[in-house]
């Protein structure tokens, strides 16, 4: 079905938090314990209402998810049309941009995720697309809301750094990565990766037993991908890092590499307890 035009009425949500009222401290009395950290939630509010040529109309609002290392965004909504009793469901997407003090931070495609990126007043923009089922209802538009967070930002668990971040074209560099895990959460197992640009000639390798070039294709195929290191690190402890040469080699194509971390932070036997880290990118000049 094609998208029908559409207005918006432009509404701004302001995200109401519960305050604590605390009766003054009386002389000689114990001092109120201090508060619990947050637990994880989900702060909506309404973002805006669009509207079609023939009474189509949906309510949106914009969510995002505070407490944990996402900072997840959604956009529900409630759509109908005007002269019918049919109830719709409604299932929207599109993309998002959060903003602090003017500040773009983060972004992507509804629902979607970035990095927590802390406490604060976020103005949240999307643009939305509302389609309903059974169908009748298809609009697009743009909606936005203020949501105020008061998590603080979790602390990094982990940390991967690198003793040099500029590759040059036609040589063969030396770095040492250096991995460390600073908190008595989790283990001490990792996954850490690698990877140039594709098609550009760059080479990864290391003489690490720990780490490979993965193996694509179906078997029993043996390519593996030249520009790609994927290294699994099983004693990381608190005070004690692990460390990774590894020698990248660079043609008259220049090409960045980009790293990352995954890792467990085991809790019983639930599934995704899991955590990304995002490494130091090195440039190429």
């Amino acid at each position: 079905m094609p998208t029908h035009p559409t207005t918006l009425r432009a509404l701004t949500g302001a995200a109401l938090l519960p305050l604590a009222l605390v009766t003054p401290a009386r002389a000689g009395t114990t001092a109120a314990p201090a508060p619990k950290a947050e637990e994880p939630a989900t702060l909506c509010a309404v973002a805006g209402t669009l509207r079609g040529d023939h009474g189509q109309h949906a309510l949106v609002s914009l969510c995002a998810g505070s407490g944990t290392p996402q900072f997840a965004v959604s956009a529900p909504a409630s759509c109908g049309r005007a002269g019918t009793r049919v109830r719709y469901s409604c299932r929207t997407n599109g993309t998002w941009t959060a903003k602090r003090a003017g500040k773009t931070l983060t972004g992507g495609a509804l629902p979607g995720s970035g990095d927590y990126p802390g406490p604060g007043t976020y103005d949240i923009t999307a643009t939305v697309r509302v389609r309903s089922a059974p169908a009748g209802v298809d609009l697009t538009g743009r909606v936005r809301a203020t949501l105020t967070l008061t998590t603080p930002e979790a602390r990094p668990t982990h940390a991967i750094t690198v003793d040099r971040t500029t590759l040059h074209r036609d040589s063969t560099t030396t770095l040492t990565y250096t991995v460390r895990r600073d908190s008595a959460e989790g283990d001490g197992s990792a996954r850490f990766g690698l990877i140039g640009e594709a098609g550009t000639g760059v080479r990864l390798a290391t003489a690490d037993a720990r780490c490979v070039n993965p193996l694509v294709g179906t078997y029993p195929e043996k390519t593996r991908l030249p520009y790609s290191l994927d290294c699994t690190l099983t004693e990381l402890q608190p005070g004690h890092p692990e460390q990774v040469r590894v020698r990248v080699t660079v043609g008259a194509t220049c090409s960045t590499v980009v790293s990352k971390l995954g890792y467990w932070m085991p809790d019983g036997q639930a599934l995704y307890t899991g955590g990304m880290l995002e490494g130091p990118e090195l440039t190429c000049v």
